[in-house]
């Protein structure tokens, strides 16, 4: 099942997190950011841009999230996109329909761009976003350095939808949450 994360699912959050972290490049984070970092995330985030988990049997085994690339206010309708999902449930395609309803969320507060960060070579990252529309927009080289070498970052970008001009105000995440739109947006992204 795909549902909006709550505070409680940090524990799960971050036991998936974790191993990321501490053995990969995946993210640039080099400390843990404990449970209750965690939950702050998850509420913060949750005020302004969607953040959704894979549950199976009541074990939160993926999450993915949006938010915002810079704080200019011009950059409200392009978010970044970010998901994680634990060792066992890999290869099942949870990710694709995870992102997917992440995507779809966001396309609902009116957010028309989606871009996609990646530390390289990424393959299988670069492999999940080209598949599902995104392709490259730029290489930050050398933009990190974690376990003892240098790392290129590449920036994957999908259009959500065509930019309006004037655009209208991105809906806060917050006011979708308990929307009938979203609640059907998530019911027909869970595989039966």
């Amino acid at each position: 099942m795909i549902r909006v994360a709550v505070e409680g699912d940090a524990a799960a959050c971050h036991a998936i997190y974790a191993p990321v972290v501490e053995s990969s490049a995946i993210t640039f984070e080099t400390e843990f950011p404990g449970n209750d970092a965690m939950a702050a995330r998850i509420r913060a985030r949750l005020a302004s841009h969607p953040w959704l988990v894979w549950e199976e049997d009541g074990e939160v085994l993926a999450y993915a999230y949006a938010g915002r690339f810079r704080e200019r206010a011009a950059y409200d309708w392009i978010a970044e996109t970010s998901i994680y999902v634990h060792e066992k449930a890999r290869r099942r395609g949870i990710a694709r329909r995870l992102y997917g309803a992440l995507l779809d969320a966001m396309r609902l507060q009116g957010i028309n761009q989606a871009v996609g960060v990646i530390t390289l070579p990424g393959e299988t990252s670069v492999a999940m976003h080209e598949a599902m529309g995104f392709v490259p927009a730029g290489v930050w080289p050398k933009a990190g350095y974690k376990l003892g070498r240098w790392w290129d970052v590449g920036v994957w970008s999908l259009f959500l939808a065509e930019p309006a001009n004037p655009p209208a105000p991105v809906l806060p995440f917050a006011e979708l949450a308990n929307s009938a739109a979203l609640a059907g947006l998530l019911q027909g992204s869970t595989p039966k």
